[in-house]
């Protein structure tokens, strides 16, 4: 049998879904595409798009969650590639505040959003 799979979604729970939505839509031009939201109002899952690859992000608000999530080490992330002007698009996330590590000499830097997520933003590869 020969095993075959494909990316679909990746998950970030977060206190504050709508700072959260307001951040990626800011940061990067994501966009909802669907939601479920639980009948009993416990839980609320809202996927975001890029508008170009079927890969979503999954934001997950949980009702009783008032503590921040522990990260851990922070020893992954989720990367997105920009396309562009790459200097002005690492201009516009240092204006926003949110530019939270940078390598120079591997030409990549970091963003971190409401919850301490780390998201690396390299340039469209042509």
């Amino acid at each position: 049998m020969e095993l075959k799979s494909r990316f679909d979604h990746f998950n970030f729970n977060v206190l504050n879904l709508q700072k959260s939505m307001a951040f990626y839509e800011k940061a990067l031009g994501l966009k909802e595409v669907r939601r479920k939201e639980a009948s009993d109002g416990s839980f609320i899952l809202v996927y975001l798009g890029d508008g170009t690859t079927g890969f979503t992000l999954e934001l997950t608000w949980l009702r009783d969650r008032h503590e921040p999530y522990n990260l851990g080490d922070l020893e992954y992330h989720l990367c997105m590639r920009v396309e562009g002007d790459y200097d002005q698009w690492r201009e516009y996330h240092r204006e926003m505040g949110c530019i939270c590590y940078e390598n120079h000499d591997m030409g990549l830097y970091f963003i971190s959003d409401p919850d301490g997520y780390w998201i690396e933003i390299l340039p469209l590869k042509k």
